[in-house]
């Protein structure tokens, strides 16, 4: 746990101030100067949905597809872990244990972990107990549910709480409001990192239950309004619908990553998802590489029947945002 803290002190910086639980006092904001130079090249993984948890659970969440991603992306060693939500599968202390556990690559490289909030952080616990074990295992969050972080020069990072409302006029819109309009000229890009989608490939049915909701659909409005007017491009990753999707409305990137490890949710593909892959199963991470050229991406897929034995990868999607 110490681990994880450290790293993320050490390499990112700490901008925006956040929100708070019930409660509790605000933090004041932080704020510091980034770096004026950097390597060449940023790279970074996201993903999200990983429900770790007991091994003995199999049903909720794939112990063997849980390791098999942390263990290839430790292999890739990016400079940090974006986690859209769902970390645990209960916000129960066992199942941090879990994550610390299965992650010990992780923290044994030094990769910063940033993290936020899903639904699933808050099952079977109070909501104050709930954000307090979040807390515990992410102790440079305290008092915060959203924030937003300077990775490198030329990207922001905004972590937003979907649990909480995004509304217009809301303590978290108007937070996140301020921050795009203080985006310095160096930034290229802004990363938006949430747990429900703001838009998704629309279902019927049970399945109709994790199509977006007026809470994010109010972001995604906002986005879309405010990116011709900013300098910088929006790419919004949301997990929740266990797959992998991809949009683009106008100048903003909407990118579905659920495929950490939680049961599979297969989708019926729209003509606007620009990804139109036939697999029901889509286990995989997100790959960033930010570079003189811009933003670079691919979707690497675990080939899930290869998860428990000799784990087998394919980039299944690559694009660029210029």
């Amino acid at each position: 746990m110490r681990n994880h803290a450290l790293a993320f002190l050490a390499v990112t910086t700490v901008l925006g101030i956040c929100g708070c639980a019930s409660g509790a006092a605000q933090p004041a904001g932080q704020r510091a100067a980034v770096a004026s130079s950097g390597p060449a090249t940023y790279r970074f993984v996201v993903y999200g949905d990983t429900r770790f948890t007991d091994p003995a659970e199999t049903d909720a969440s794939s112990p063997a597809v849980r390791r098999a991603l942390v263990e290839q992306i430790a292999a890739e060693r990016p400079a940090a872990v974006f986690i859209d939500g769902d970390l645990p599968w209960h916000g129960i202390d066992a199942d941090y244990a879990q994550y610390l556990e299965e992650t010990r690559r992780w923290a044994a490289a030094g990769i910063p972990i940033h993290p936020t909030l899903g639904n699933h952080e808050f099952a079977n616990c109070a909501e104050a107990v709930c954000l307090e074990r979040w807390w515990a295992a992410f102790p440079e969050l305290r008092g915060r549910r959203w924030y937003s972080l300077t990775p490198a020069p030329g990207i922001e990072a905004i972590m937003l709480d979907s649990d909480a409302s995004l509304q217009a006029g809301s303590e978290q819109r108007s937070w996140l409001e301020e921050r795009v309009g203080a985006l310095s000229a160096q930034v290229r890009f802004v990363l938006i990192v949430l747990h429900h989608p703001p838009v998704a490939d629309l279902q019927i049915g049970p399945a109709a239950g994790h199509n977006p909701r007026p809470n994010e659909r109010a972001l995604a409005e906002y986005l879309e309004a405010a990116a011709p007017g900013t300098r910088a491009r929006f790419v919004v990753v949301a997990g929740h619908v266990h797959n992998y999707e991809r949009f683009a409305r106008g100048a903003v990137t909407y990118l579905v990553s659920g495929g950490g490890g939680a049961h599979p949710y297969p989708v019926v593909r729209g003509a606007d998802d620009l990804y139109q892959g036939t697999e029901l199963i889509n286990y995989h991470y997100l790959r960033f590489e930010l570079g003189g050229d811009g933003l670079n991406a691919e979707m690497v897929r675990l080939d899930p029947q290869s998860a428990a034995t000799s784990p087998r990868w394919e980039v299944r999607d690559r694009f660029a945002i210029r």
